[in-house]
């Protein structure tokens, strides 16, 4: 039987990026809600996700985002991540927010377009020679949003061009990481709507181009877990984005909708080799809409932690006992004593045995890191959707 014991050097392993807009305002389609102490550039970005790092030792880096993370230089922005105990970390591009991409991006049926979606992937490729960042990931909102609008094969042809030229200008020890989303904001076909889109795409692209799987970017009902599995048989999960939903693309707080859910695809992780690989990156992509910004990260990147545990805690061999003798209720009822293990007091425990707060979020809560930043945040524009 797995003891707690036993799975401490595979917790030692574990490292969650942080996404830098999650320290922005955000909110729905209707309302961006702002906050008090909300930064107003990349640095105090970087400074509020250290942060979370300083008290959970879980999220040693922060993804950025061009533009909306753009700076004079990164040297200096690389330097006061790196002074604050954290690093850069995944460069992500955005197509979806300049008027020439109403019709789409990279699938543009202007060449035009195109070209200028290719070249601002271009731009973020230099700023990953300028970070040191192994991987560019791209989320495209393209699609249509009614029948006959387009010629959805031409856009298909025109995505793998586009791609290819991006993959191109890839440097040494560079990756490209394809991202797709059931639907939103194309209503009728988006044009990398799920996992075998992207796969299909990065096989052709080559070796160095892998999937990213966003939690909250499926169809209600689908088995994430199954996904997962065949990427890591594959060889083709190259990153995760976190987060939870209820109903759509929800960007909640992630274990919050479905904590068995966050259990099952961590098991399947582990189970796969994705677990302390340093070819599956773990990160977070979530929008803190009505709570606070620093500790809602807090509350994410434990509640993988936590989950993480519990999976690790599967007795493997009695789960594969009762699998080849066919014994269902004894397979699924040892997933089950894992998934219902209360880890929080061994982890608490553990934390407090590195130099770590027992209590994360309490340890925030008490270090009037919230307050000064509302107190001297004062002026200025702050960061948010756009910016």
């Amino acid at each position: 039987m797995t003891t707690f014991s036993d799975i401490t050097p595979e917790l030692e392993k574990q490292a969650i990026e942080l996404p830098s807009w999650a320290f922005g305002n955000s909110g729905t389609r209707f309302k961006v809600f702002g906050q008090a102490g909300v930064p107003r550039d990349p640095f105090e970005k970087v400074s509020d996700a250290a942060q979370v790092h300083r008290h959970t030792g879980l999220a040693p880096s922060v993804a950025l985002h061009i533009p909306w993370d753009t700076v004079d230089s990164y040297a200096d922005l690389a330097k006061h991540a790196e002074d604050n105990g954290v690093r850069l970390g995944t460069i992500n591009s955005n197509t979806f927010q300049d008027d020439d991409y109403k019709l789409g991006s990279v699938t543009h049926s202007d060449p035009r377009i195109r070209q200028k979606a290719i070249d601002h992937h271009y731009r973020c490729i230099d700023v990953m020679n300028e970070t040191g960042s192994r991987d560019l990931k791209i989320w495209l909102a393209d699609g249509t949003n009614y029948p006959g609008q387009d010629d959805i094969r031409a856009r298909q042809d025109r995505l793998a061009d586009s791609l290819s030229q991006i993959y191109a200008r890839l440097g040494e020890g560079q990756r490209l990481v394809l991202e797709y989303k059931f639907f939103e904001p194309a209503f009728y076909h988006t044009d990398v709507p799920d996992w075998g889109t992207s796969y299909a795409h990065t096989v052709a692209l080559g070796e160095k181009a892998y999937v990213c799987l966003d939690t909250g970017h499926h169809a209600p009902g689908t088995n994430i877990e199954f996904i997962v599995a065949q990427l890591l048989r594959l060889g083709k999960l190259g990153s995760f984005d976190f987060n939870s939903r209820f109903y759509a693309d929800d960007d909640l707080i992630v274990g919050a909708a479905d904590p068995f859910q966050l259990f099952r695809i961590i098991y399947e992780v582990i189970r796969g080799g994705g677990y302390g690989n340093p070819d599956v990156a773990f990160m977070l992509d979530q929008c803190h809409n009505i709570e606070k910004k620093i500790p809602g990260q807090i509350r994410s990147v434990l509640n993988v932690q936590e989950m993480t545990a519990r999976a690790l805690l599967v007795d493997t061999d009695a789960l594969r006992r009762a699998q080849q003798e066919g014994d269902v209720l004894a397979a699924n009822g040892v997933l089950m004593d894992a998934f219902y293990t209360d880890v929080r007091p061994a982890l608490a425990e553990w934390r407090a045995s590195r130099g770590l707060p027992a209590d994360p979020m309490r340890a925030y809560a008490e270090s009037g890191y919230q307050q000064r930043i509302e107190a001297e945040r004062v002026g200025g524009t702050q960061a948010g959707w756009g910016a």
